[in-house]
């Protein structure tokens, strides 16, 4: 017999109806994040845009390299209403060539400064696993640490971001991103990877860390199966009280279904950003800011919140 977290026992109790004499409660969904004194709130979901400071992530308009270029993407993105900029300068596509910390700094450090001198009232979060890029990053104007090993692959993160206070945007994933792709397995994807995140958040409780956000990681180490029956689950992810994040932008697993590039996912893209808000999903982590507050205006509308 394994142990399993009041979490994960009220989610398997309330899918199985089984009876239990302890009357457990479902807690309220966190909604707001304060970045460094900016308050973000989530009664309404959020957009995060996504910039990539690299040559090589999978969605080639969204690599950009220049200052500029991130410049004109970021105001396009703010003007179009995204909440969050999310900056990155290490691809985790499966199959990615590893950079050294050094070049990561020097790609995303430029980029978070003129972003920071630019638009100073919104929020920037470092797409980033290691600490030592995230704390240059924060020193330069990230106000948030996205990072999809939660902490597993540097254990100097978590200490990191408890000392920064700042929020910090968890996300699971099978293996490193050179191999993940390579035989996922799970014995129960959804379960899996809601013990997962019980036991990391107990973690960062101890650490002092409480504004998280949780990510369930599609296309991390997971199959197409995978993928969608974590899709067609998310909801059941808000019995950790906790803002849900959802990445599916323009992936494999949009790509895979309709026999499409990245280039040609936007229209896949916004089937699945429908699908995750109706699902619960808070923030959309997404290429196109334009399209993805579309589906959340339309969302909010079909559940009588017309503005």
């Amino acid at each position: 017999m394994f142990d399993l977290s009041r979490e994960v026992c009220l989610f398997v109790c309330i899918r199985t109806k089984i009876h239990v004499d302890v009357k457990l409660q479902v807690p309220e969904r966190k909604n707001t994040l304060n970045f460094n004194g900016k308050l973000v709130t989530l009664h309404k979901p959020v957009v995060m845009g996504i910039i990539n400071a690299t040559p090589d992530s999978f969605y080639t308009h969204s690599r950009k390299q220049h200052i500029s270029e991130a410049l004109d993407m970021a105001a396009s993105m703010v003007n179009d209403g995204a909440a969050i900029l999310d900056v990155g300068g290490y691809s985790s596509r499966p199959g990615a060539t590893p950079v050294t910390e050094q070049e990561e700094t020097d790609r995303v450090l430029p980029v978070i400064e003129a972003l920071h001198s630019a638009f100073p009232d919104v929020p920037l979060s470092i797409d980033t696993f290691r600490a030592n890029v995230a704390r240059h990053a924060v020193n330069a104007g990230a106000s948030a640490v996205n990072d999809i090993s939660s902490g597993d692959d540097d254990e100097n993160m978590i200490p990191t971001v408890a000392e920064l206070e700042i929020p910090y945007f968890i996300m699971h994933k099978q293996g490193v991103p050179q191999t993940m792709q390579q035989n996922p397995t799970y014995d129960n994807v959804v379960l899996d990877v809601m013990s997962y995140f019980s036991d990391k958040l107990e973690k960062l409780r101890k650490a002092g860390i409480s504004d998280c956000v949780i990510d369930p990681g599609f296309g991390f180490g997971k199959t197409l199966e995978h993928n969608y029956t974590l899709l067609r689950s998310l909801s059941d992810f808000g019995i950790f009280g906790l803002p849900v994040m959802a990445g599916v932008s323009r992936k494999s697993m949009i790509q895979k279904i309709i026999h499409a590039t990245a280039e040609k996912s936007l229209n896949g893209s916004t089937v699945l950003h429908t699908i995750a808000l109706l699902n619960g999903a808070n923030i959309l982590r997404v290429h196109d800011v334009k399209e993805a507050m579309e589906c959340i205006n339309l969302v909010e509308a079909l559940n009588g919140k017309i503005t």
